[in-house]
């Protein structure tokens, strides 16, 4: 069943706005960023510029470009459509790891959080290790990984996602594990005078009541996994994605290529929490009130 046009006008309009406001200070924030090396390319006179608004509109590597710079990198680096070195099928490659590690994430985080809910011993021994493994570089541990699996013939995809996993594991695991001991002991109660079975209370109470805390636990992992992606293309050998993108505009100081590519992944990102919220209005229209 497809939400409603209220709901989604509720959801995307104040992004439209927020987009709108920053194109319209986008421009002159570019003239203002880029005045002193547009001066210093003036007094030179090696520009074929007479003033320094006209000088910081032609800079070939501005700090900040403009919104036309943008624009002409954008179509540049996304056509043609069917070529690997585009921009959006790179993203596609990074979105895929993605959202293969946030489903890892997902898979490991849950399970630890029913360990730590639901034993002791466990939270006790293991809690400050996995807050530990938190403080680990992302940047040093991602070759170590990749050669580690390498060694059993993993490639390709997977250590990029097992290191988008390992970086979005933590907030999930804690956001859950917090969820499902949100439940109010009158409810357990409840089930106790019900003769409910173990099992029976925690997919009919502590699920539900962690749901919350999962979904927002999951939009603010979204957006790390896709950051450990990224990190884990530029660290790990890797010919396809945004990383390795970044990494060769950076070589070349293509600083209109950079910006676009960091666009990309802010829009990426954006889609990835939009689609979560998306997925817990869907889930959870019962908590909505109904009137």
């Amino acid at each position: 069943m497809m939400p409603p046009l209220r709901t989604l006008s509720d959801r995307w309009l104040p992004i439209l706005c927020v987009g709108i406001l920053l194109l319209l200070v986008w421009d002159p924030l570019s003239v203002w960023v880029n005045s002193p090396a547009a001066e210093r390319l003036l007094e030179r006179g090696t520009a074929d510029c007479r003033t320094v608004l006209e000088c910081a509109r032609q800079l070939r590597n501005p700090i900040l470009p403009s919104l036309g710079q943008l624009s002409r990198g954008l179509a540049n680096m996304a056509l043609p459509l069917t070529s690997t070195s585009t921009v959006g099928y790179n993203a596609l490659i990074t979105a895929a790891e993605t959202l293969v590690g946030l489903g890892l994430a997902l898979l490991v985080g849950f399970a630890t959080a029913v360990a730590l809910v639901f034993s002791r011993a466990f939270e006790r021994m293991m809690l400050p290790w996995i807050v530990a493994s938190q403080n680990v570089p992302i940047v040093a541990l991602a070759p170590v990984l990749a050669v580690l699996l390498g060694q059993y013939g993993v490639q390709g995809l997977l250590p990029k996602a097992i290191v988008a996993a390992y970086i979005a594991f933590f907030p999930l695991s804690i956001g859950i594990a917090k969820g499902l001991s949100s439940v109010l002991p009158l409810q357990l109660d409840l089930m106790r005078t019900y003769h409910a079975h173990p099992l029976q209370v925690f997919c009919w109470v502590r699920i539900p009541a962690a749901l919350p805390m999962l979904f927002t636990s999951l939009k603010i992992s979204a957006a790390m996994a896709l950051v450990g992606a990224i990190v884990a293309e530029i660290s790990i050998v890797s010919f396809s994605g945004l990383g390795p993108m970044l990494l060769s505009r950076s070589y070349y100081s293509d600083m209109v290529g950079l910006w676009v590519i960091m666009g990309v992944a802010a829009a990426l990102g954006i889609l990835l929490v939009q689609g979560i919220g998306l997925l817990e209005k869907t889930l959870m229209r019962w908590q909505q009130p109904t009137s």
